[in-house]
């Protein structure tokens, strides 16, 4: 079978999106993707943010169905098919949108993506020293192999039917962590727990409820640890195999990511032993995106707080681990967080600013009956994320096989 390698240029359509600036733009406001939103293979959609777009603008920064998404910086390569999930949808302008021509199937090209970031085959194309881009001219250069289009397409349908797999799981997760969700809302947020028409409300709270300050219900002296300075871990250190290092780029939904996660060797996270998290855990993302977070439950043990994330690690006898998890994504005390953040075009988040954080915190046999509802739906979504990365890593084992041509399918 003959295979054709020709340039991106020569094969697909692609731009970069709108830049970000509040005061020059004009139009309706519109939602778009960022950087943050594209992971590989899925796009986290929570917290969209919205910019001004005139019509003229619309179709060379909106997106259709079928379009790769790529990110010109950060991860530069690291990308995902967009099927339509927000109409309307536009990119800013840290991202690249590609359209490829009539011989190409958009999926297989994506997999050829995949398996080329996989490899590092992107990042000869890199420039920046500190912080890596892939700018246009160098994405031109990019170089793809295919077949002819019947069998990119059998390739595309082999390989997505691991993902079609993954996506149905992703969606039964989003589910049940919606589930609990709402249940926290209800009884935490518009006070309608379970007695709540029998408890009196003292000085604007229900009676028994406490105002304290997350410094209070951590654990004492390491309760509220950042993650190790770039002394302490250099790019040198990342390993193949190892200990998981969790950074803000790693949670996704208030879950950690596996697709593109880093290691370090098992003797260098005991070395740096303070910074191992144990279940009862919450990572929290203090670069970027403020609120990303993840809960640290029996499968993570051990794993790494990586530079850029802070581990909060809660006193059991104080307040109850779940609880208190869900209580940082709460509104009032998000938004009390995101402001506490310094700086305007990276906001960087401090221990030292947490500490003071006020919690207003329910009496404990309310947390335990809430946490006791929600355990069982939380394990469940361990399961199902299990069940996830062991079907990554299967389709993982068939990608440079399929994109080689030593299997023919």
């Amino acid at each position: 079978m003959n295979w054709t390698t020709k340039q991106l240029a020569e094969v697909a359509d692609f731009s970069l999106g709108k830049m970000l600036d509040d005061k020059k733009n004009k139009g309706e406001p519109r939602p778009y993707l960022a950087n943050v939103n594209v992971r590989w293979g899925e796009f986290d959609l929570q917290d969209l943010r919205e910019m001004r777009f005139e019509e003229h603008e619309l179709e060379r920064f909106g997106l259709r169905q079928g379009d790769i998404v790529m990110c010109e910086g950060g991860e530069p390569g690291r990308c995902a098919i967009w099927n339509d999930a927000v109409p309307g949808m536009m990119i800013q302008k840290a991202l690249h949108r590609i359209r490829p021509h009539d011989c190409l199937d958009h999926r297989y090209l994506f997999y050829a993506f995949l398996h080329k970031g996989s490899q590092g085959g992107f990042a000869s194309l890199f420039t920046g020293s500190t912080i890596k881009h892939l700018p246009r001219e160098k994405l031109a250069m990019v170089e793809v192999s295919f077949p002819p289009l019947e069998h990119q397409r059998r390739i595309a349908e082999t390989l997505s039917s691991y993902d079609d797999l993954i996506e149905n799981n992703r969606r039964r997760m989003a589910l049940l962590e919606e589930s609990a969700r709402l249940l926290y809302r209800e009884w935490f947020v518009h006070l309608r727990f379970p007695g709540h028409k029998h408890t009196r409300i003292v000085d604007g709270v229900p009676e028994g409820w406490e105002h304290r300050t997350l410094e209070s219900v951590c654990s004492r002296d390491d309760g509220i640890q950042t993650g190790p300075f770039g002394s302490q871990l250099h790019q040198s250190d990342y390993s193949q195999d190892g200990v998981p290092v969790v950074m803000p780029k790693d949670l996704v939904g208030f879950r950690i990511s596996g697709a593109s996660i880093a290691r370090i060797p098992e003797e260098l996270a005991d070395k740096l032993g303070r910074h191992r998290m144990q279940p009862g855990d919450t990572v929290y993302g203090r670069r970027g995106d403020i609120g990303r977070r993840a809960y640290i439950g029996k499968r993570q043990s051990g794993w790494f707080c990586g530079t850029g994330c802070l581990r909060l690690r809660p006193d059991p006898a104080a307040i109850n681990p779940l609880y208190l998890f869900d209580t940082l994504g709460a509104p009032e005390t998000a938004g009390i967080i995101v402001n506490r953040a310094k700086g305007s075009t990276m906001p960087n988040l401090s221990a030292g600013a947490l500490k003071s954080v006020p919690l207003l915190v329910a009496p404990r046999k309310l947390q335990d009956s809430y946490a006791e509802l929600v355990e069982g739906p939380r394990d469940m979504v361990e399961v199902l994320d299990d069940q996830n990365q062991k079907l990554r890593a299967a389709r993982d084992l068939l990608l440079p096989r399929l994109m080689s041509g030593e299997i023919t399918v």
